[in-house]
């Protein structure tokens, strides 16, 4: 599945209620850019950055991000400390699937 087809997904796939405050995350998957941010009734999601300081902010590759969001297999430290994986916020990214029911895809 292509990132572009994921983001576009998440709206639909949210499960309401399931953040209790607004969270705002902001990716860079290979040359994709976007900004999602989860509110307890929904979610926006953004194309290119759109706030300055995101709560959460994921750069890898389109293979890692769709491993983690479709599969389940967040990275581990090793991945963070080679490079593989950019984030601010290690436990808010591993959250992240908690919010979608991505099953099916």
């Amino acid at each position: 599945m292509q990132v572009d087809k994921i983001f576009e997904q998440m709206p639909g796939r949210y499960i309401k209620g399931k953040a209790t405050k607004k969270t705002v995350y902001y990716f860079s998957i290979g040359d994709f850019r976007c900004t999602v941010t989860l509110e307890p009734e929904g979610v926006t999601v953004e194309p290119g950055k759109k706030v300055g300081d995101a709560d959460v902010v994921l750069k890898t590759t389109p293979e890692l991000f769709e491993k983690m969001v479709l599969k389940g297999k967040m990275p581990g430290p090793i991945d963070i400390a080679r490079g593989k994986v950019k984030t601010n916020d290690p436990v808010g990214l591993k959250g992240l699937r908690d919010y979608f029911d991505f099953s099916g895809l």
